[in-house]
């Protein structure tokens, strides 16, 4: 157990040096879908399918795949560097922690992949602080629960209220802002640094696929500037 998620250790994705990602285990790999309302404002997930069942596979980082969400070597040909920068600290470490009258909410700003589900009503924050009424408080708690990378985090009675996710990965596809997302990792699949070092192991992680990210190997939002996926690029088949 790690963080309280049970942890399958042959489930796991390795960081390649400037390469892909390499998974093993046999993870799920499903297509995502953030289902927008008439504002391009993401209230759903929307379950899109399932690729191919596979016990080993590579995911492109690089973004420049003409198979994607696999690689096909593109990253070797465009000389992708891949550096890993991001802030290795745990998420307790890291974020900030929102008191309301019900529940509390801690956010780690760095994480996010900028996928907008926090901003109905007036925001997740602002639910929060108004979590007496019964609506605010669970609008605030699925708000949290949705969002992918796990910025956003409510609390109730001193624990965290969480999503009961299986091991997968989530090829996110986000039609409000007209683009393709990141790699959604749920269910506590454990993450290896190129040089051996694990990551935290947590319930929602996002790891950038479009290439861009200044905050590597994670998501932060730089798919939508870039556009990346919109708006006809070919992936592999799901079922």
């Amino acid at each position: 157990m790690r963080n309280g998620l049970a942890v399958n250790e042959k489930k796991r994705i390795v960081i390649t040096r400037n390469g892909p990602y390499r998974v093993t285990g046999g993870v799920p790999l499903l297509r995502e879908v953030a289902e927008p309302d008439e504002k391009g404002d993401p209230v759903a997930w929307k379950h899109g399918g399932e690729y191919p069942r596979r016990e080993e596979y590579r995911l492109c980082r690089c973004g420049r795949s003409g198979d994607r969400p696999y690689c096909d070597g593109s990253h070797e040909n465009i000389g992708f560097e891949g550096e890993e920068t991001c802030d290795r600290r745990d998420y307790a470490d890291k974020c900030r922690k929102l008191e309301g009258p019900e529940i509390d909410l801690t956010d780690a700003s760095e994480l996010c992949s900028q996928a907008r589900f926090c901003h109905r009503e007036g925001g997740t924050w602002r639910l929060v602080r108004r979590s007496d009424d019964p609506e605010a408080r669970d609008l605030a708690i699925e708000q949290a629960c949705n969002c992918p990378s796990g910025r956003l985090v409510a609390w109730r009675s001193g624990e965290p209220i969480e999503p009961d996710f299986e091991p997968s990965i989530g090829v996110v596809e986000d039609p409000g802002a007209g683009v393709s997302g990141p790699l959604w990792v749920r269910g506590g699949v454990p993450i290896e640094s190129e040089d051996g070092t694990p990551y935290e192991t947590r319930n929602r992680v996002t790891l950038c696929r479009c290439g861009r990210s200044e905050n590597k190997p994670l998501c932060d939002g730089s798919h939508i500037k870039a556009r990346f996926g919109a708006p006809d690029e070919s992936e592999a088949e799901v079922e």
